[in-house]
C-alpha cells in the first residue's frame, strides 16, 4: 500500500469513529438534554464557536503545530464535549460546547490541506493531474467518514427500541405534519419521548468517549506527518499575530471566493434541514421517534456509497456535471416534500427521500471541497478556513430560526439559497474557463519543497 493512500486511510477511519461519537450525540441532544433548552442551546453556541473559531485559529494551529497534530489536538476538543455529556448541565456542556467549536474549524481545514498536500504528492510521483488524485483521496475519505451517520444513529436507534414507550399518531397529527407543520400547532411537540435512565445514558456516552479516545490514538500514532518541516520553518520565522489573524478575510478579496459564499451555506442549509426539520416534521410526526435512526442511516449508506462513486466519476464527468445532478436531485425533492403529505402506510417514501438527500449531499462534501483545493492552492489554510466559516453560519442560521418558522417557508428559503448558490457556482466556472487556475507542482520544484501545497502565509 501506498504511504500517501495508507495516511489517507487513516484519516478517514480516525474521523469515522470520531464523528460515530460526536454524530450519535448530536442527534440525541433535542431528547437527553431536553430541560429548558439545554442540548439544542450547546449546538447553538457550538456551531457560532466554529465561526469564530475559522476567523483566526485554523492558519495558527496549521502553521505553528503541522497538519497531523493539528488534527489530533482538535479531536482531543471533540471528546471533551463526549465528556461534557456525562453529567449535562449549564455548567458542564456549554463550556464544552464552546470547546469542540474551537476545535471544529481547525479539525477541517488541517484535514483538507493534509489530503490535499498528499494528492499534489501522488499526483507529481505518478505524472498524474494533482486534481484528479485530490478528487479520489476526498472521495475516499467521504465514502468512509459519512459512514458514521449509520453507526452513531444505529445506537441511538437502540436506545430508542429499549426506551421509547411510542404513543399513538392520530389522523388529525398527521394532517399537520410535513410542509404543513409549524410551531403554532405544535404537533410535533406532543410526541412522547421518554428520557432513558442514567445507566443507560452513561453507557452510551462512556462507549462515544472510548470512540473519541480511541480515534486520537490512531491518528496521533500512525499519521505521517508531512508538512513538519515547514511547520518548523514558520515557527522559527513566524508573522505577527494580526496579520494571521486577517488570512481568513483577506481570502475574500477573492472574488471566487465572494461567490461561492451561498453554495458553502447551503452545505449548512441542506444538512440542517434534514437533520432537524425532516426529521422532527416528516420522520418523527408521522412515524415517531424511533425511526429518525433508521432515516439517517439510510442517509448515511447512500452518502457513503455516493461519495466514493462520484469521486471516481469526477475524472470523467468533471465537477460541473455532478454539481448539476445535485441540484436537480435536491429541487425535486424540496418540491415533492411541499406537496407529500406524510403517512405511516407510505414507509418506504420515507427513506426515499433519505436516500436522495444522502445521494446529493455526497456532491456537496466531496466536490465542494475539492473544488476549494483546485482553486486555492495557494492559500489552502485560509480558504477551507472560509469553507467552514460559511458553511457554519448555514448550520447556525438553519437552527436559529428552526422554532420558528413554519416548514413551508424553511423550504422556500433552502430553494432560493439552492439556486442562488448555484448561478453564482456558474459564474466561477465561467471565470475559471476564462482564465484557469495554473496547478502549484506546475511552480514547484518538488526536490526543492516538498510542501507544495502549503500556503504562504
Amino acid at each position: 500500500m501506498g504511504s500517501h493512500l495508507k495516511n489517507i486511510l487513516i484519516v478517514s477511519f480516525g474521523f469515522l469513529l470520531l464523528f460515530t461519537a460526536y454524530g450519535g450525540l448530536q442527534s440525541l441532544q433535542s431528547s437527553l438534554n431536553a430541560d429548558a433548552g439545554l442540548g439544542t442551546a450547546s449546538l447553538s453556541v457550538l456551531y457560532g464557536a466554529i465561526i469564530l473559531s475559522s476567523m483566526f485559529l485554523p492558519p495558527i494551529l496549521i502553521k505553528n503545530l503541522g497538519c497531523k497534530w493539528t488534527i489530533v489536538v482538535s479531536m482531543g476538543c471533540y471528546v471533551a464535549y463526549s465528556l461534557g455529556n456525562l453529567y449535562p448541565s449549564w455548567e458542564t456542556l456549554i463550556p464544552t460546547s464552546i470547546i469542540l467549536g474551537l476545535g471544529g474549524a481547525p479539525l477541517w481545514s488541517a484535514k483538507c490541506t493534509y489530503l490535499t498536500i498528499s494528492g499534489n504528492m501522488q499526483g507529481k510521483k505518478e505524472n498524474k493531474e494533482g486534481r484528479d488524485i485530490i478528487n479520489q483521496y476526498f472521495g475516499i475519505f467521504f465514502l468512509i467518514f459519512q459512514s458514521s451517520a449509520v453507526w452513531g444513529n444505529l445506537m441511538s436507534s437502540l436506545i430508542f427500541e429499549l426506551a421509547d414507550d411510542r404513543a399513538s399518531i392520530t389522523e388529525e397529527q398527521l394532517n399537520h405534519c410535513g410542509a404543513a407543520d409549524c410551531p403554532v400547532t405544535n404537533v410535533t411537540g406532543n410526541s412522547t419521548i421518554d428520557i432513558p435512565p442514567d445507566s443507560l445514558r452513561y453507557i452510551l456516552v462512556g462507549s462515544y468517549i472510548g470512540v473519541g479516545v480511541l480515534s486520537v490514538i490512531l491518528v496521533a500514532v500512525f499519521l505521517d506527518d508531512l508538512d513538519k518541516e515547514a511547520a518548523q520553518e514558520f515557527r522559527d520565522n513566524r508573522q505577527p499575530f494580526f496579520s494571521v489573524f486577517l488570512a481568513t478575510f483577506k481570502h475574500l478579496r477573492d472574488k471566487r471566493q465572494i461567490l461561492l459564499i451561498p453554495m458553502t451555506m447551503y452545505s449548512g442549509f441542506e444538512q440542517g434541514f434534514l437533520a432537524g426539520d425532516y426529521n422532527k416534521s416528516y420522520v418523527t410526526c408521522a412515524l415517531g421517534i424511533r425511526y429518525v435512526g433508521y432515516s439517517m442511516i439510510c442517509f448515511g449508506a447512500t452518502n457513503s456509497l455516493s461519495s466514493f462513486a462520484f469521486g471516481k466519476l469526477s475524472r470523467y464527468t468533471g465537477r460541473i456535471a455532478l454539481f448539476a445532478l445535485a441540484t436537480v436531485t435536491n429541487l425535486s425533492c424540496i418540491i415533492a416534500l411541499f406537496l407529500w403529505k406524510p403517512h405511516p402506510d407510505d414507509l418506504a417514501v420515507f427513506f426515499v427521500f433519505s436516500g436522495l438527500w444522502g445521494m446529493a449531499d455526497a456532491v456537496w462534501q466531496t466536490q465542494t471541497n475539492a473544488l476549494y483545493g483546485v482553486l486555492f492552492e495557494e492559500h489552502k489554510e485560509a480558504a477551507f478556513a472560509n469553507y467552514r466559516l460559511w458553511e457554519s453560519v448555514g448550520f447556525v442560521i438553519a437552527f436559529g430560526y428552526s422554532s420558528y418558522l413554519c416548514v413551508d417557508v424553511k423550504l422556500y428559503v433552502v430553494l432560493a439559497v439552492l439556486v442562488v448558490g448555484m448561478v453564482l457556482y456558474g459564474c466561477v466556472e465561467y471565470i475559471e474557463y476564462k482564465n484557469p487556475t495554473a496547478c502549484t507542482e506546475n511552480k514547484l520544484e518538488v526536490e526543492e519543497n516538498p510542501y507544495i501545497a502549503q500556503s504562504k502565509l
